[in-house]
């Protein structure tokens, strides 16, 4: 069954490519320009010229019956072209008998065949001609009537019967005219088919508009002609025809510029109408999904199949070559002409799918060198294609500088080449930064700052690459040749690539300057509280060495906390906002009071934790007296919510700090406060 349906798919792009073939030819074939021709060479004595008027109307008819063999349902397709079959068949049937007739009157020789070993060659190869036409016609036609069509079998069976040669000769007209009057016979009896096929197929769609609507019937019409391919395989043939062409009219072989030229002329010839420009943007669409699936492949394997992305499908390439064809009015232009608008074109397509082929493989390269992978073959990859997308756009905008004159156009195009190749830079340092990160065998707390660095420097060179080309395009304007499109690419361009870009830079430089500025006034936790506290950092779960304590006593490292105020402003554990938090309190010393400082000294601490239990229970019942109850809407602060482990605190904090403990603390032997099990972590 699978190979039945891939048989009939073939079959329906196939059998369509001829009515195309035929659209082709009818739009490049103009009647009128071809009968005024005639007309100023003639001065009207030339016959043809009165049939000018028949000639426009099979003109149209063409046009129709192409449009109804491309819309056709594929099992009436197969009929027709069957019947066609058949007819070609018969007609092959009448040349072998004509031969035969025309042999046999050279020969002139009316005796036996048996004879002359000539004529009963010549009658032998004529009898297993027809007998293999008159097989081939049955079986086409699914009739066990052989009958019907062996009218050109009547000259051999005269000439077998020792008729006359001149006989022969009407015998064979009486059978090519016998094979005629069946033909129309048949087409007589199937006249009303295409009506009714017709009639059917204006109901089935009125039905179809009522209930689903237009859009419903052009994607169903989209899906059953399978367009993109059959466009593609019509501009293949087209293109092929071409280059057969132009071999076949060659004796010496052409030299590499003549090979580039050919390619680009080839490609010209065959975008000259609407219906070959579609082939070309459909192959391009094509060739590009078959290059980035490449890329897919050679970074990921066959894991890239799992995941496909909607806009990796070549869908963008093929609809910019059509939009900048539009905009440019490629298909009125001359050969030559069309042949240096479509190089510009097409390295634009080129630039498209260099910038798809980078968003592929960026992430996959970053994860790489962050995931710690030690396969040297995936890193061998990774880093060969970035260097191929590092090194190519650059040598493509040298070389399109080499053949063009540079002007605003042409620098908005090679813009697109070196922003590629600067983005590409940027992914390949933090790639290694990842594996210096890697061989060091330990985390570097400032890799975020370093990152953040490179991708800044990068993101300023992409900003001052657009703020030049709207800086050439406006001086351009002012001083050259000024242009609503030009002008309307400036505005474009200065809104998409440069204000949109300053506005995010500037957002993430305030966000991280925020971000910076919470970091600082948060306490910075001593050697003693580290160790105190006994846990990891519950956001990249590493050791900490050093960590910074939030208004809610957790303890982070400064770049993981970082990192997440970037994102929000709460606390990664207990989700309490850290905004409000850090503001200053009418106390200066409140903020001190729940945990020791950094640089307190650690006799002092020890002084504090060596105090008698009763001194520190009137203390804290000194205390109690002005210091407000803590209310059920704060959270149990102290407990680390991710790993289920209790924080301890000093013993010498005050009733202010005890909002970060357990209510129900209990001293230890060390005279520490306790608010849980310690944390083997």
């Amino acid at each position: 069954m699978a190979m039945k349906a891939r048989v009939e798919a073939v079959l329906n792009v196939g059998l369509r490519i001829p009515s195309i073939m035929l659209l082709e030819v009818l739009y490049r074939w103009d009647v009128s320009s071809f009968f005024q021709k005639i007309q100023r060479s003639s001065l009207n004595n030339n016959p043809l010229f009165q049939y000018k008027y028949i000639a426009l109307y099979l003109h149209y008819v063409g046009y129709i019956l192409s449009l109804v063999l491309l819309t056709l349902p594929r099992q009436h397709l197969v009929q027709l072209y069957l019947y066609v079959l058949t007819a070609l068949l018969l007609f092959a049937g009448h040349q072998l008998s004509r031969d035969y007739v025309r042999g046999e009157l050279d020969s002139g020789f009316e005796g036996p065949l048996y004879l002359e070993p000539l004529s009963m060659n010549r009658f032998t190869t004529a009898l297993v001609g027809q007998v293999v036409v008159c097989t081939l016609c049955s079986c086409v036609m699914q009739t066990k009537q052989i009958w019907l069509f062996s009218a050109h079998l009547l000259p051999l069976v005269a000439r077998l019967c020792l008729v006359p040669l001149e006989t022969i000769v009407f015998i064979n007209r009486f059978s090519m005219i016998f094979t005629g009057l069946e033909v129309l016979y048949f087409i007589a009896s199937n006249l009303l088919v295409p009506y009714n096929l017709a009639k059917t197929a204006y109901r089935e769609l009125v039905q179809v508009v009522e209930v689903y609507g237009l859009l419903a019937l052009g994607m169903s019409l989209w899906n059953q002609l399978v367009l993109p391919v059959l466009f593609m395989c019509f501009w293949l043939v087209l293109f092929a025809l071409q280059i057969y062409t132009y071999f076949s009219t060659r004796d010496q072989p052409p030299s590499r510029e003549r090979l580039l030229f050919l390619f680009l002329t080839s490609i010209a010839e065959c975008c000259s109408t609407p219906y070959s420009l579609l082939g070309l943007v459909f192959t391009v669409s094509f060739v590009a999904l078959g290059v980035l699936t490449l890329c897919k492949f050679y970074l990921q394997g066959y894991r890239a199949f799992m995941n496909d992305n909607a806009m990796h499908r070549g869908m963008t390439e093929g609809i910019t070559l059509l939009i900048l064809a539009v905009q440019t009015g490629l298909i009125e232009l001359q050969v030559i002409h069309r042949a240096f608008l479509l190089s510009i074109i097409l390295f634009v397509v080129v630039a498209s799918i260099l910038q798809s082929m980078l968003e592929i493989a960026d992430p996959i390269v970053l994860a790489l060198g962050a995931s710690r992978d030690k396969s040297l073959w995936k890193h061998f990859r990774a880093v060969s294609l970035c260097l191929f997308l590092l090194v190519f756009p650059a040598y493509m905008a040298y070389m399109i500088c080499q053949f063009f004159r540079m002007d605003f156009w042409l620098l908005i195009i090679i813009s697109s080449s070196i922003l590629t190749s600067l983005q590409v830079l940027g992914t390949l340092l933090i790639y290694i930064l990842f594996m210096v990160e890697e061989f060091r065998k330990a985390p570097v707390e400032n890799m975020d700052e370093v990152i953040y660095c490179v991708n800044g420097t990068y993101r300023l060179l992409e900003f001052l690459v657009a703020v030049c080309v709207v800086a050439y395009g406006v001086s351009e304007t002012l001083f050259g040749e000024w242009t609503v499109m030009g002008s309307t690419i400036i505005l474009v361009h200065s809104y998409y690539n440069v204000w949109l870009r300053a506005q995010l830079g500037w957002q993430s430089f305030l966000l991280r300057r925020d971000a910076v500025h919470k970091i600082q006034s948060m306490p910075t936790a001593s050697a003693l509280q580290l160790q105190q506290h006994n846990d990891i950092c519950s956001i990249c779960f590493q050791d900490m060495k050093s960590a910074v304590i939030t208004p809610c006593s957790h303890f982070f490292h400064a770049a993981c906390l970082k990192k997440w105020l970037y994102v929000q402003e709460t606390c990664p554990l207990c989700h309490g906002q850290l905004k409000s938090q850090l503001q200053p309190t009418s106390s200066p010393g409140a903020a001190n009071q729940g945990t020791p400082s950094a640089n307190q000294n650690p006799a002092e601490v020890e002084q504090e934790q060596g105090k008698p239990q009763v001194e520190q229970d009137t203390e804290e019942g000194t205390q109690a007296k002005n210091t407000p109850m803590k209310t059920s809407a704060e959270p149990e602060l102290g407990t680390d919510l991710l790993s289920g482990s209790s924080k301890i605190q000093p013993k010498e904090c005050d009733i202010a700090a005890e909002s970060s403990t357990s209510p129900d603390g209990d001293l230890n032997d060390d005279g520490l406060c306790s608010s849980g099990v310690h944390s083997s972590s």
